[in-house]
């Protein structure tokens, strides 16, 4: 593999178009008989073939010296992107390898726009990675894309290859904007050339790797694609496993019945957030929500009917949450939610518009009339005096102040809304 750098920009080239070998043609000191019929050869003198051998031998060094120049340029060339292959293959989360692809990639090329689309055709991994917390605004190079036809159409396949995508070949082309909209959207900066690379996994096309230059000489069909075949195999290996560890996060983060999250999310955002409020003087409050009488659901009805009712309350207190907001499965039948920036006033109104919307319709149940359900819930807010203290010790303590209020709600006859400060007035 060979690399050959223009001007301005880093151009790929395939191996057999550098590097020729140099033959050196030294003119033999040897003198001939001329023919009978021919006029008498005209042998330079000595100091005329020591000043051609000179002259030669003066282009011959130039000629190594531009060699070992360009050596050296392409020794740099291969170490960034050696060092931009250990960088990528060391991200362990999706926002380091989106971060590395965007920052650094664009440096060691010398690329004007990178953009990379990814096939989520069931949303599944913008779902995820939203969930997670990431935020993909930052990132406005990359695009979701739900159809495979999309991805796959820019592609010159050949005709015995045509419909594998193992075989899909990278497009180099002057850009166009009727064309290429899906990767060079008008949000970036149009660029004047293009590399439009395919990322393939287990013969799958999974995505592309899109590069853009100014230069509208940078990127055309003459050019050799090794080097950027390579870098996008190896960007193609680090998106798969990077995304899957991302989604196994998620299922070990996350309640499979409702599709809300787990306690164990709860234990590791509640200290976040309890950080956060305390860096923005920020409000954070705390809902404890139970399901009255929710054995004797599954007792009657039976535990597929449970299930029902588990994911409806699920549905019904997300429609009254904020994007900023979380809710999480307790246990059993007890719900958590945090509130960012509310104070104990809007806590208690979210907290009675999720009661209300419990109790006010009837939750239909499979091969069963419809159920009035009701449940209780506890709020309890940080104070200012909780934030001098430790922050773990902070998070068990709201958990605690809201369970206190949630066990006052059901003591006072359930299907209410107990603030912590109203079940203990003098705390």
């Amino acid at each position: 593999m060979a690399y050959k750098t223009g001007q301005k920009n880093l151009i790929f080239v395939s191996s057999n178009r550098q590097f020729q070998p140099l033959v050196l043609t030294i003119t033999r000191l040897t003198m001939t008989q001329p023919a009978a019929s021919s006029p008498p050869a005209v042998t330079p003198s000595l100091a005329e073939q020591l000043d051609q051998l000179q002259q030669e031998n003066q282009f011959l060094r130039q000629q190594l010296n531009t060699q070992r120049i360009q050596a050296e340029l392409n020794y740099a060339i291969i170490s960034r992107h050696q060092a931009f292959d250990l960088e990528v293959i060391s991200t362990n989360n999706f926002p380091d390898l989106l971060d590395s692809i965007f920052r650094t990639l664009p440096k060691i090329s010398e690329l004007d726009v990178v953009s990379l689309s990814l096939l989520d055709e069931d949303a599944d991994i913008h779902t995820v990675m939203a969930n997670l917390g990431v935020d993909l605004d930052a990132f406005p190079g990359l695009f979701f894309v739900d159809s495979n036809a999309d991805l796959s159409a820019v592609f010159p396949a050949s005709q015995e290859n045509e419909g594998q995508e193992s075989a899909l070949q990278p497009l180099l082309a002057r850009f166009d904007s009727n064309s290429y909209y899906w990767q060079f959207p008008a949000c970036l900066m149009q660029p004047a050339s293009i590399a439009i690379v395919p990322l393939v996994r287990n013969r799958k096309l999974i995505g592309t790797l899109n590069l853009g230059s100014l230069d509208e000489h940078r990127f055309h069909g003459e050019l050799g694609t090794d080097f950027i075949e390579h870098m996008a195999s190896i960007i193609s290996i680090c998106l798969e496993n990077v995304i899957s560890n991302e989604l196994l996060k998620y299922i070990g983060l996350t309640d499979a019945l409702t599709g809300v999250y787990n306690r164990r999310y709860i234990d590791r955002r509640l200290p976040e957030e309890i950080a956060r409020a305390r860096r923005h003087a920020h409000s954070l409050s705390c809902l404890y929500l139970d399901i009255d009488h929710f054995k004797k659901i599954n007792d009657t009805l039976g535990h597929l009917a449970g299930d029902d009712v588990l994911r409806e309350i699920a549905t019904r207190i997300k429609a009254e949450l904020r994007q900023s907001d979380t809710l999480a499965r307790f246990g059993g039948e007890e719900f958590v939610a945090l509130l960012s920036e509310a104070d104990l006033t809007d806590a208690i109104m979210v907290a009675e518009r999720i009661r209300a919307s419990i109790a006010n319709v009837p939750f239909e149940i499979a091969h069963a009339n419809p159920i009035h359900v009701t449940a209780s819930i506890g709020v309890a807010t940080l104070t200012t005096t909780d934030r001098a203290e430790a922050i773990e010790g902070i998070a068990l303590q709201l958990l605690a102040k809201a369970d206190h209020a949630l066990y006052e709600a059901k003591e006072g006859g359930r299907n209410r809304v107990i603030s912590f400060d109203q079940a203990n007035p003098t705390a």
